[in-house]
């Protein structure tokens, strides 16, 4: 990807470190796998889709921003 611009390039990468930096799990909800910042235990807010299916896309419970409900599940019980 070719970004043109006029800004300096420390002013266009400024921050880019720190998003980074935060933690998100892969989980998957009724079938489509997405990426989460956990907020709490049992909550997470929708970062992105990781979904071939277009629909998934169109879908407003798997808006970015909303917040989801799951239960944990560990290594041993999958």
């Amino acid at each position: 990807m070719t970004h043109y611009t006029i800004l300096p390039m420390d002013a266009v990468l400024e921050g880019l470190e720190e998003m980074d930096k935060t933690q998100t799990l892969e989980i998957s909800v009724d079938g489509v796998t997405m990426q989460v910042q956990p907020l709490n235990q049992r909550q997470a807010s929708i970062v992105r889709l990781i979904s071939c299916n277009p629909q998934d896309f169109l879908n407003p419970r798997f808006a970015p921003g909303r917040l989801i409900e799951f239960e944990p599940v560990t290594k041993g019980e999958a």
